[in-house]
């Protein structure tokens, strides 16, 4: 039902009001019973906006969030919360010197981590395990990224360097709609001790996994191969850190019977070259926005039975979507793009031509 605006909730009490009065009362501006009507109608008002909302908690698809967690929490599914990330770095300095436990290293940007452990510096250096201080995705950063000691350690550099692997793993909180997705499945595949979507739910229940696929019989007969990726991430592959979280996970719930492995994706980048016009930067850009998302959307893990193809005319179709794209030729690929198995498809470099 579509919510009446004030004006015509007004004009209905007025009229209402009108037909009750004796013939040629009309309402004066400034009357009680006008007065009367504008607060009958802002208040009718209030109660219809009240109604919308309430007509909007009734299934999760529309439910705000604090009424979607407990929808879900319903059916056992719980938001996943951010995760901090974790990595080593390298610490310089006089041997013997010791860096204790909690010791606070900023990056530039102001980002906090804290080491898990003593460490003592020998041959120059230590390597320390640190955790960010605030959960969340941006904690995450690349090998070789440079970290300052808040406060002096005796004998030891002011400056750190972030290991080989970087600090990884951190997550933002599960976004409503990530939510509503592993809600809607979780209703419409209940769980059956180890079916196909039981495993892909196991797997979406790690922070920072948004999306899993089950690949029956991986490895022979009673085994299953689960591959996943984590789009929030720079790189959607996950490292070996995050393999095992999600193997761990998998192993505390999946049948005792069953064989899992965890394993991620190899990327196969796919390489495009377009013919555009306008061949702008704006339309360049929104081009590739349209891509990024058709290869977040349909690029699967190829299971050895074709699950791994991407159409060519979902490439197509993805570069006419874009906003100002008048027309295009995509001059490669030419075929459908096909993937090894284990493999997944990523977008690779695209150059850019006049058409």
């Amino acid at each position: 039902m579509d919510r009446p605006t004030l004006q015509d909730l007004l004009a209905r009490i007025e009229q209402d009001l009108a037909s009750r009065l004796e013939a040629g009362s009309a309402l004066l501006r400034r009357s009680v019973l006008g007065v009367l009507a504008r607060v009958l109608a802002g208040t009718a008002h209030g109660l219809y906006g009240y109604l919308e909302w309430i007509s909007s908690q009734i299934i999760p698809d529309t439910a705000d969030s604090d009424v979607l967690d407990r929808w879900a929490s319903w059916w056992g599914v719980s938001r996943k919360p951010a995760a901090a990330a974790s990595g080593q770095v390298t610490l310089t300095g006089t041997d013997g010197s010791v860096v204790p436990a909690g010791t606070a290293l900023q990056r530039a940007d102001g980002a906090e981590y804290t080491t898990d452990a003593d460490a003592t510096i020998s041959g120059g250096s230590a390597i320390v395990d640190v955790t960010a201080a605030a959960a969340g995705q941006d904690g995450n950063a690349d090998a070789g990224t440079t970290l300052s000691l808040v406060s002096p350690v005796a004998g030891v550099d002011s400056s750190a360097t972030v290991a080989t692997g970087g600090l990884t793993g951190g997550a933002d909180a599960e976004t409503d709609d990530d939510l509503r997705a592993r809600l809607r499945l979780r209703v419409q595949n209940p769980p059956h001790g180890g079916a196909k979507a039981d495993y892909e739910r196991w797997a979406l229940e790690v922070s920072g996994v948004t999306r899993a696929w089950v690949l029956p019989g991986w490895l022979g007969a009673g085994t299953v191969g689960v591959a996943f990726v984590r789009d929030d991430d720079a790189d959607p592959i996950p490292d070996a850190a995050e393999v095992q979280a999600v193997q761990d996970h998998l192993d505390a719930v999946r049948p005792v019977t069953a064989a899992v492995t965890v394993f991620a994706p190899t990327p196969h980048p796919v390489d495009l070259t377009i013919q555009l016009d306008p061949n702008t930067a704006a339309v360049q850009a929104a081009v590739q926005a349209e891509l990024e998302d058709l290869f977040r959307r349909e690029a699967a893990v190829e299971d050895g039975t074709g699950s791994g193809t991407l159409r060519i005319s979902h490439v197509r179709e993805a570069i006419s979507l874009a906003e100002g794209e008048e027309d295009h030729v995509l001059v490669a690929p030419t075929a459908d793009i096909t993937v090894a198995q284990g493999e997944i498809a990523t977008l690779g470099t695209i150059t850019w031509q006049a058409l």
